[in-house]
């Protein structure tokens, strides 16, 4: 038996919507309203390694590694990695850097590099 962990380039989270219709956790969705300068909690299944030494975009996931563009630029601020139930998890807070215009056809992130 193994330790599974997975290694995620950015922060994806679930529509808010998702919350608003009871489906997850307010942690677990991106902010309704989402502000350059403010910290926000998330949580995440499984035990995650989030890149902590700069910026990292910030997506929409719908599941089965369908997500959105980088909605912002974020700097995660930190991870813990807890069982609850015999379920592993990643909680922490990042703080939002920039937020990005998606009707822009500007791209602002090519792998780690933020542009």
């Amino acid at each position: 038996m193994g330790i599974q962990v997975e290694f995620n380039p950015d922060l994806a989270l679930r529509s808010h919507d998702k919350f608003l219709n009871g489906e997850k956790k307010s942690e677990e969705c991106v902010p309704q309203k989402i502000e350059a300068g403010k910290v926000y909690d998330f949580l995440k299944n499984g035990q995650r390694n989030y890149f902590l030494s700069g910026e990292l975009p910030l997506l929409i996931t719908e599941g089965n590694g369908i997500l959105s563009r980088p909605i912002a630029s974020i700097i995660i601020m930190e991870a813990t990695h807890f069982e609850s139930s015999g379920v592993i998890y990643t909680k922490g807070k990042y703080l939002v850097k920039e937020v990005f215009d998606l009707d822009s056809a500007k791209i602002n992130f090519e792998g780690f590099n933020k542009l």
